[in-house]
């Protein structure tokens, strides 16, 4: 099985030290705004070259409290792109503000300026542009269209972390920026969390205050604030995965840098990423993502949807939206496919993903073997749709296989389940090699 993200391998060559780190703050007994949460605090101000930066319980919570300490009056506008995470969306209206959509750019998953200045009135407060996928908005484009306007930038840089724009790193650029920790990102928690960083000292004053109930001081509370701490632990976990970013985001560039060059399915559009991306998604989009799916599951390759639908598509949005069209978010959300880009992927498991994405829609009808398969089998070659039915037969049988075992198991008296292993391991062997030992031909 090739995965989509692979979170217990990426963390090996650090585990020992989370373990220790751990098991430091459970003998400390700091789990709360301990010492490892004002070293990792510090550690990723220094690493987005921003002065301040402030751990809190989840992204979301990040984009709210961003929203919330600036204290805007109710029903004021924020501009968002309508291809995003929903969190983007529901931060906005927990804040008590009134989200507004702006279309992305067609090929691009990042906001079309022309539409954004087309939606800047005087009730526009922040414009929230979103580094989705890792590609990054040019920030400094947004300033100069909102120069003199007195208005702020927050952006969601969930996707970002260790993104550059114009060699100024994602988390430095805007008024306030605002981090997802989650498992899955590509610097991830073993849980929930979230940060923020700022420059400007009064904001980060105010939301350090503001995610810790409004306090700085045991018992005085200045103001209303969420309950939004990063945990003590999970500061812990992060200041160790902090030290391989920047090695795991080069990867994720060379990977994506073959997908772009080998990746040559006229069925396939490519997005365009910008050149600081750090590919937190790779995706393509396709117009039958069903035949896709079946030939990724086919050959044992994880994939994912980033999103399936825009904003103004979710269902706890609609009557907020209505009718609303955002032709462009609306496209990709419904042709979007996120295939494997794991900083760990090995060459080969590359190299498969780029042959099973060209044999989509294929109109090749041979496919050569390999010297082994030769010997094997002393056939020079063998008709695609031989191999075709007969790598669907090994992907019956690996499904049905644990069931036949478990009947087995349950009424045989001789318990002989290594067997029924050794089999599955033969039929995926079987099924791999259709795909490892073939040349570029496709089916």
């Amino acid at each position: 099985m090739i995965k989509f993200l692979n979170i217990h391998k990426q963390d090996k060559p650090i585990k020992k030290n989370i373990i220790k780190n751990i098991n430091n703050v459970i003998n400390k007994g700091d789990y709360i705004l301990g010492d490892y949460v004002q070293k990792f605090e510090e550690s990723f101000a220094s690493f987005c070259n921003s002065k301040y930066a402030i751990g809190c319980a989840n992204g979301t919570d990040a984009l709210t409290i961003a929203l919330k300490i600036l204290n805007l009056p109710k029903g004021s506008e924020v501009i968002i792109p309508a291809m995003t995470y929903c969190s983007t969306a529901f931060a906005v209206i927990n804040a008590g503000l009134k989200p507004i959509l702006i279309d992305i750019e067609a090929s691009k998953s990042t906001i079309s300026f022309d539409d954004l200045k087309n939606k800047i009135t005087k009730k526009t407060k922040v414009i929230m542009p979103v580094h989705l996928y890792g590609s990054v908005v040019d920030i400094d484009k947004i300033k100069k269209i909102i120069k003199k306007k007195n208005i702020y930038i927050i952006d969601d840089c969930s996707q970002a972390h260790g993104a550059y724009l114009k060699k100024k790193p994602v988390g430095s650029l805007a008024d306030i920026s605002c981090f997802s920790l989650y498992p899955g990102k590509n610097l991830g928690a073993y849980g929930d969390a979230g940060i923020i960083t700022t420059n400007n000292l009064s904001f980060y004053d105010k939301i350090k205050n503001f995610r810790n109930l409004g306090s700085t001081i045991k018992f005085i509370h200045t103001q209303v604030g969420f309950n939004s701490r990063l945990d003590t632990i999970q500061a812990s976990i992060l200041l160790e995965k902090l030290k391989l970013l920047n090695r795991y985001n080069k990867n994720r560039k060379k990977i994506a840098n073959y997908y772009n060059k080998n990746i040559k399915n006229k069925k396939i559009t490519l997005l365009r990423y910008s050149e600081g991306a750090v590919y937190h998604q790779y995706v393509i989009m396709i117009n039958d993502k069903s035949k896709l799916i079946n030939l990724f599951t086919k050959n044992n390759i994880q994939y994912g949807f980033h999103y399936p639908k825009s904003i103004n598509q979710i269902d706890a949005l609609k009557k907020i939206f209505k009718k609303s069209s955002y032709v462009n978010s609306e496209n990709l959300a419904k042709k979007c496919f996120s295939i494997p880009i794991d900083p760990n992927l090995t060459n080969k498991e590359i190299s498969k993903i780029v042959k099973v994405i060209e044999l989509f829609d294929s109109k090749t009808k041979k496919l050569v073997l390999g010297a082994e398969a030769v010997k094997a089998g002393t056939l020079r070659s063998i008709a695609a749709k031989n191999l075709a039915i007969t790598s669907q037969c090994f992907s019956c049988l690996l499904v049905l296989l644990p069931y036949i075992k478990a009947a087995f198991m349950q009424n045989s008296v001789i318990q002989q389940s290594v067997e029924f292993d050794k089999l599955s391991q033969i039929l995926q062997a079987h099924q791999n090699l259709i795909f490892d030992r073939s040349d570029n031909s496709t089916l």
